[in-house]
């Protein structure tokens, strides 16, 4: 296998060297092509090239919870879908031929014959002789080959492109998005960004650099970006268009983050607004630049000294506001840009995942959330939403004004003016101690009075829709409303009249979209016109369990769709396919049903018995969904041979909200008793599942659930145990960062309810522990210190309970650098694989392989002997 794999290597080699020119840049921009749907197949045939194991010969094309670490579609801080897995080796490749060599000759001549003789004849030779060494591959609707992943392992999860949601410009022709890429080889991550023609799916590169991001257009093929520069942490505002013409708009000595621009004069001006981090005397903070004093220490005298990742510091978050003009020599520049924020005392976007969701401008002013300076942050959540008009951000001291909310005083989120600029609809919950309370959608009418009316509100508050709406989308005539929600672990567009007085005649219909969840959703084309052909339809970024970034456009009037572009041709490309993806529903622990995900392995045989992947989501108000996540993905254990089932018990979003209260005050409760309920069910209904064989991982509050399962019975069920950035001690849980959380899921305060702490405290059952545990844990984690980690650590040892400790310096509650996370992942392997059984079938396969090498080379030598003894006998 190893001769023949080799003559393949080199047929791929000797293929693409003699079948490249000096030809110069090719005239197709689409050389790179991995995530177009159709198009030529460059980086496919320099994959096949560097003889990597995936070949081809065309191209492919929750927001954050307090004890998270679930990683599903609103998880992180920034969005992030991802590209092919053939283009998972682009960089690599692009070392070993420059962009001059890339192109085909048509020509051949007696060398390159030659050489072409040479690959058909050893490709055809390694392949009939020995055809385990192929690649699976597939063929799409126009008959084309396509690469596909020999297996989906974290290597390919981590490497392959990640490209962020799609902006299509005005007349509904282009879209805007940007694609990252770590090479492992290198070590180094490349970004750019690409604009995808949607009518064909097909896409080019228009900007190349390490940090290019945020992409918006400003007409219907120019748009600007943010790129950071040199090495003292400087950012520049760049504009550029689709033929390849560059500019700078605008350098700043220090970074800028989360541009908004809209169109206020037709192709000559826009609104532009951006947030930065400011000093307490205005100026942008930059840390590179930032003089470092003699001593390190911090004197705090209040709460909140530390968040998230970080130690709080007299920095604050705040927003520039200002016009983008169209100059007439050409290019574009800044005008009129102020602080909107500077002396106000307050700060947005909110730390420590606020971003473009936590303001809008429009033609008349600016709207954003900020922290109530009144409370303590530490111990409240609640922020306000705040207008200022032009009138008012032309002021020396803009004054404040506050929209009016009663009865609700939470988190404020997702403002956005309607297309006409007159209301901002926006989202709010009613608790101040509750991060998860159930969002109301409510209206902001008039921009002089500043009062909200709440859509489907009721006498008792609770409201008549039992979802949490999330991001909040006008139509092109400001008469409907789509809005992103949880709903059984996907998320969905629901669509309803924008007036509270329509919408509450009916409940919200859910539009038809993809499989997975929604991401993103804009409009296709801001044009009202009913003649128009892409007039009302939704430009869609999705990910499911199988698909990392897929572009559709919707029709919310005829409940269709269409695919633009899948990054990973809904799954193939990682040899993935939605026949790997089930669900089950079991009875809870009360008068509920509880839901689950259930991921099969690619190569599923029913007839068989795989060791159950039994994975607890964090939050604890979170939900797995079918959506992408490079950090709990459940193909990348079942690619290892387990049956993967993600239960969503009592505490988790998308189910209606008694179920996700349920979890206050009874940590270890219901959920427990759900997650027994959940085993039992596996064990009796899912023959394919060997739960004999079965181990459990969690992180944050599913490391909290880690740590309670292995002190009570259903622990003893488990082969081994991986607890991730867990609770130890739920008495410790003042050592977070955010108060407010353990004030309201341990109802009340450390000091005044001692009990409901120590009540579902995984400490009291030390004695128990006795199953083989993973202890992960991060240096920088914050919300849940690395002490927690260490203290469990230290029991197991003690106990000699088989154990293991992998700590990241540099992480925070999420492990998110590449080369960090494929440690993760290959810690995490190596230990599951072990107690289940699977290294153990893996060897026995190698060993088997083996034996029947060795005795095909002793029938071999048999042969021989005999064969010389005729001779000599002369028989």
């Amino acid at each position: 296998m190893t001769l023949f794999s080799s003559l393949l290597r080199v047929s791929f080699h000797l293929f693409a060297r003699f079948f490249t020119s000096e030809m110069g840049e090719a005239q197709d921009p689409r050389w790179d092509g991995y995530d177009d749907d159709d198009g030529s197949g460059g980086e496919e045939a320099l994959a096949a090239a560097a003889g990597l194991s995936c070949f081809s010969m065309r191209g492919c094309s929750g927001e954050g919870k307090h004890l998270d670490g679930c990683g599903g579609a609103g998880a992180a801080p920034h969005l992030d879908g991802t590209n092919s897995t053939t283009a998972i080796v682009v960089s690599e490749l692009k070392q070993l031929f420059p962009r001059s060599r890339r192109r085909l000759l048509f020509f051949p001549g007696v060398e390159t014959t030659f050489f072409f003789v040479c690959f058909t004849t050893l490709f055809f030779l390694a392949f009939i002789i020995n055809p385990a060494i192929a690649s699976p591959v597939w063929r799409d609707s126009a008959g084309n080959m396509t690469i596909m992943a020999t297996k989906f392992t974290p290597e390919v999860m981590l490497s392959a492109p990640r490209r962020s949601a799609a902006v299509p410009n005005g007349n509904g022709t282009l879209a805007l998005y940007t694609v990252s890429t770590y090479s492992f080889g290198e070590h180094k991550r490349r970004s750019e960004v690409r604009v995808l023609t949607i009518a064909n799916g097909q896409s080019s590169v228009v900007v190349e650099g390490s940090g290019a991001s945020e992409p918006n257009w400003v007409g219907e093929e120019e748009f600007v970006w943010v790129e950071g520069v040199g090495e003292k942490g400087e950012m520049e505002i760049k504009w550029g268009d689709v033929r390849g013409n560059k500019g700078v708009v605008k350098r700043f000595e220090g970074g800028v983050g989360n541009v908004k621009v809209r169109e206020v004069e037709r192709g000559r001006r826009w609104v532009l607004g951006f947030t930065v981090v400011v000093t307490p005397g205005g100026e942008i903070y930059n840390p590179v630049t930032e003089e470092k004093g003699l001593s390190s220490g911090r004197v705090y005298d209040g709460l909140f000294v530390r968040h998230w990742d970080a130690w709080s510091s007299e920095n604050k978050n705040s927003i520039r506001y200002g016009f983008l003009r169209r100059k007439e020599e050409g290019g574009f520049e800044i005008e009129g840009l102020v602080d909107a924020l500077y002396g106000t005392g307050l700060s947005s976007p909110v730390p420590p995942f606020g971003g473009t969701g936590d303001f809008d401008v429009g033609p008349k002013g600016l709207v954003f959330v900020a922290k109530d300076p009144k409370l303590d942050p530490a111990m409240y959540t609640k922020t306000d939403l705040y207008y200022l008009s032009l009138k008012e951000l032309a002021q020396e001291k803009p004054k404040l004004r506050l929209v009016e909310t009663p009865g609700l005083e939470g988190y404020s989120q997702s403002p956005v003016f309607s297309n006409d600029g007159n209301k901002i609809v926006f989202t709010r919950m009613r608790s101040k101690q509750y991060e998860s309370d159930k969002t109301r959608l409510l209206l902001v009418k008039d921009l002089d009075e500043l009062k909200a009316e709440e859509f489907y509100a009721t006498e008792d508050g609770e409201g008549g829709w039992d979802a949490r709406p999330d991001a909040i989308l006008w139509s092109a005539d400001d008469k409907t409303l789509y809005v992103t929600a949880e709903h059984r672990a996907r998320n969905l567009i629901f669509q309803l009249p924008s007036t509270p007085c329509e919408a509450g005649k009916k409940l919200p219909s859910v539009i038809t979209t993809t499989d997975g969840s929604v991401s993103d959703v804009r409009l296709l084309s801001t044009t009202v016109s009913a003649h128009s052909p892409v007039a009302g339809r939704l430009f869609v970024t999705s990910t499911s369990l199988v698909d990392n970034s897929c572009y559709s456009i919707v029709n919310p009037s005829q409940s269709t769709f269409h695919i633009v572009s899948s990054n990973s041709k809904q799954g193939k490309s990682f040899g993935l396919s939605r026949l790997s993806v089930d669900d089950i529903t079991f009875k809870g622990a009360g008068d509920y049903d509880v839901h689950a995900l259930v991921m099969r392995p690619s190569n599923f045989d029913p007839k068989k018995k795989y060791p159950l992947c039994f994975l607890i989501h964090g939050g604890p108000q979170g939900a797995w969904a079918d959506s992408w996540s490079t950090r709990w993905n459940p193909a990348v254990f079942a690619e290892q041979g387990y049956v993967v089932v993600s239960p969503n018990p009592t505490g988790s979003t998308g189910y209606g909200m008694a179920l996700q209260n349920g979890i206050k005050g009874d940590w270890g409760g219901k959920p427990y008793n759900d997650l027994v309920n959940a085993f039992e069910y596996i064990q009796d209904n899912l023959d394919y599942v060997d739960t004999d064989r079965a181990v459990a991982l969690g992180a944050s509050y599913g490391g909290y659930m880690i740590n309670w399962i292995q002190g009570h019975p259903l622990g003893r069920k488990f082969k081994a145990l991986v607890c991730h950035d867990g609770v130890f001690s739920t008495s410790n849980q003042w050592s977070t960062e955010e108060l407010f959380f353990p004030i309201h899921d341990f109802e009340g305060t450390i000091y005044e309810n001692k009990e409901g702490y120590q009540k579902w405290d995984p400490a009291n059952h030390l004695n128990e522990w006795a199953t083989p545990e993973l202890i992960i844990h991060s240096e920088l984690d914050y919300r849940l210190p690395v002490t927690e980690g260490l203290a469990a650590f230290n029991v197991l040892q003690a106990k000699k309970v088989p154990s293991r400790l992998l700590v990241f310096p540099d992480e925070n509650h999420w492990v998110l650098k590449p080369e960090n996370s494929l440690v993760w992942h290959k810690t995490v392997l190596g230990w599951i694989n072990k107690y289940s059984g699977i290294e153990d079938d893996a060897g026995a396969q190698v060993q088997a392989h083996q034996a029947n090498v060795t005795k095909r080379k002793t029938e071999r030598s048999d042969k021989e002997t005999f064969a010389n003894l005729v001779s000599k006998l002369a028989l």
